[in-house]
């Protein structure tokens, strides 16, 4: 029996090809976007140590850290319906350093903590075709990977708990430098008078060429910025990396610039945009939204 907490844009889907996947999924915050889960077989659970008492293995794929650490030792929460030989998948994206310390405390209860935060927005969440950067020991690894086949294409064992969010923090340090990049250049080439989609295509051709400008230089050309992943949820990202510098007192410049710009982003009301919209902080900035 598996249970699944967070049924939001990314966890919808994922659920889903669990249960087409044959398994019996315990749900929990089931509301009436997410009630064809449990038409499809889902069932429905009052609280989160319900879902712990009736599942083997129970995922999370929440917004924030605060989010995990209330649903595992809230009340009614998780650790309360835990016992000796389960396992939490913690697949949000969230602090390397809390989830060393969620996995301590279940550890002690002899119970398995992996980490998973996965890659590809909500059409990889859709097509089954998530990258997922697993933190955890062999073991339970060896026993989270059937469901992560079923959700993931690209699954990879990290190293130990905590890797796997590290793994992630990183992956968004990439792709959100590469975004403002992008941004940086189309704006450049709007404003010197150059076709955007013409400098565009001739970037594709060159060195400069990735998946952010193919795919994100599209939606900023076109100006499609419905979320596939919010701006709010990337700066949350970005915060993860810069808070874990200052820690390791780590100097990461460019990341702490492109959080700020977030930051703005934010402050005129573009946090639920899909992250291309970065774009459009920058024109703001620069007085050259025209």
């Amino acid at each position: 029996m598996i249970g699944f907490i967070g049924l939001g844009v990314m966890g919808r889907p994922m659920a889903a090809h669990l249960i087409e996947a044959g398994q019996t999924l315990h749900l929990h915050r089931v509301k009436p976007i997410s009630q064809h889960l449990v038409d499809q077989g889902g069932i429905a659970c009052s609280s989160a140590r319900e879902v712990a008492e009736k599942s083997d293995i129970v995922i999370l794929m929440l917004p924030d850290t605060p989010d995990v650490e209330a649903v595992l030792f809230g009340q009614d929460g998780l650790e309360e319906g835990l016992s000796a030989g389960k396992l939490v998948i913690d697949m949000s994206s969230i602090s390397p350093v809390a989830t060393k310390q969620f996995a301590e405390r279940l550890r002690r209860k002899d119970i398995g903590y992996v980490d998973a935060p996965v890659s590809g927005g909500e059409v990889g969440a859709k097509n089954a075709a998530l990258t997922i950067m697993v933190g955890g020991s062999e073991a339970d690894f060896s026993r989270a990977r059937p469901l992560f086949e079923a959700m993931g294409k690209n699954i990879t064992h990290v190293g130990a708990v905590g890797d796997g969010q590290t793994a992630k923090v990183a992956n968004q340090i990439i792709v959100g430098l590469t975004i403002e990049a992008v941004s940086e250049a189309l704006l450049f080439a709007k404003v010197a008078g150059a076709d955007p989609a013409r400098v565009r295509e001739a970037l594709m051709g060159g060195f400069a060429s990735s998946r952010i400008l193919e795919l994100h230089g599209q939606r900023m050309i076109d100006r499609t910025f419905d979320p596939g992943f919010r701006i709010r949820l990337h700066r949350k990202d970005l915060t993860l990396a810069t808070d874990a510098a200052k820690a390791l007192e780590l100097a990461l410049p460019n990341t702490a610039m492109t959080q700020q710009l977030m930051n703005a982003a934010l402050a005129i009301g573009l946090g639920d945009k899909d992250h291309s919209a970065l774009i459009e902080a920058l024109e703001h900035l620069s007085g050259a939204a025209r």
